[in-house]
């Protein structure tokens, strides 16, 4: 079973949402949440990225970074102003970008549901990432930013859903980058349908977020030893039906060519695969398209091997064994400064403009990763290579926050 709790939200109004509501604090730098949240004191990355607002070059996990954080969300609580539910409450959140359109529950759920893989994981996290958002959700009081899940479609959720819909939105915008949100109070009685049906989901599973899930769980940890059973034994969340779940490919660039001149680097990879003229996506699974010296090509990986776990039969994992690291000399992709991870999202005219520009020697687009593969991935217990999927549109920090 899945368990969904109602939560008394701090959330913006509806006339201040459009400038609170930030993109999530992990897929900007600091230089960039600077530049988004410049002449908007009320954006929430103020808080999610507090750095910005010390003088630089401030160390973004330096201690007054976290203090300063506290400090500027009691502020825009104030300002905006933030307001707080009279009453436990679940949501509806719709996110439309063009034609994809995915509307998903937000509430509370279960860290102990997490503790037990009934939440599932396909990717590792990164201690010094769960440390800095640990030390964030204790300074500021309150998880800011949703866990974003995924479920086994449920029609018995859907039609609950379907109705609240239909229903006057609370909070509906479009924001700078034209993706529209829009998000709903789900009524008494249909919250505890809610609940009911979600007991009938077998599995929820971490889509994107897995640093904020891990960092709920160490905080309650935390928190649960000194003040025993609270609201910090849930984590914020929102989850949506697996087929409308939309996933980008996570591309690749690379510096340099390990000392090889173009020409060179182009006879070893027809040496040892199919290369032909192509273009900037891949048609199929098993094909990368790569941009090296003002031109596109195809690179048939060719079918993977049946005997291999799911997880190493993605193209994003073949790729790195059999060219990142042989040809390229490109080892723990977490650590190496070689290479650089582009999210779908920027399109492949950013992989052209950089390989162009001299940023990057040699760029990678790749056939993107499947919900199904997601899905599979995890019940097996397996973990994605790095970098595997690019989740669009995204979910905004600061439209609902979990306070302790």
């Amino acid at each position: 079973m899945a368990a969904l709790f109602p939560f008394r939200a701090l959330r913006p109004t509806p006339a201040a949402a459009p400038d609170v509501a930030a993109v999530p604090y992990d897929v900007v730098t600091t230089d960039e949440a600077a530049e988004l949240a410049r002449n908007n004191p009320l954006s929430f990355l103020h808080v999610s990225h507090a750095e910005i607002d010390l003088p630089a070059p401030t160390d973004p996990y330096a201690a007054e970074v976290y203090e300063t954080a506290a400090r500027n969300f009691v502020t825009l609580q104030r300002a905006a102003p933030l307001v707080m539910e009279d009453a436990p409450t679940v949501y509806v959140y719709r996110l439309r970008m063009g034609e994809h359109e995915q509307t998903g529950v937000a509430g509370c759920f279960s860290l102990d549901e997490y503790d037990r893989d009934v939440i599932k994981k396909h990717e590792r996290t990164r201690r010094d990432k769960e440390d800095d958002r640990t030390r964030h959700m204790l300074a500021i009081g309150a998880q800011t930013g949703p866990v974003f899940l995924t479920y086994a479609s449920n029609d018995r959720i859907r039609r609950i859903v379907d109705n609240t819909t239909a229903t006057p939105p609370l909070i509906d915008f479009v924001a700078s980058d034209g993706i529209q949100h829009v998000l709903w109070k789900v009524a008494f009685d249909s919250t505890r349908a809610l609940q009911d049906a979600f007991e009938s989901v077998p599995a929820l599973y971490i889509a994107d977020g897995h640093h904020r899930a891990a960092s709920a769980a160490r905080a309650r940890a935390e928190l649960g030893a000194a003040s025993g059973p609270g609201e910090w034994d849930t984590v914020l969340g929102v989850a949506f039906p697996h087929e409308q779940v939309q996933i980008l490919a996570y591309n690749r660039l690379v510096t340099d060519l390990a000392g090889a001149s173009a020409t060179s680097f182009l006879s070893r990879l027809s040496a040892s695969f199919t290369v032909s003229d192509g273009r900037p996506v891949p048609r199929r699974r098993g094909d990368v398209s790569m941009y090296l010296q003002g031109a596109w090509y195809t690179i048939a990986l060719g079918d993977a091997p049946s005997n291999r776990v799911a997880a190493d039969r993605l193209d994003v994992n073949r790729l790195q064994e059999l060219i990142l690291t042989p040809m390229l000399g490109i080892g723990d992709v977490r650590t190496d400064r070689r290479i650089d991870f582009v999210g779908g999202a920027r399109g492949t005219r950013f992989l052209e403009e950089a390989v162009v520009s001299g940023r990057a020697a040699v760029a990678f687009s790749l056939y993107p990763v499947s919900v199904d593969d997601l899905m599979s991935i995890s019940d097996q217990g397996g973990i994605m290579p790095p970098k595997s999927t690019w989740f669009e549109p995204k979910l905004r920090d600061g439209l609902l926050s979990h306070v302790f």
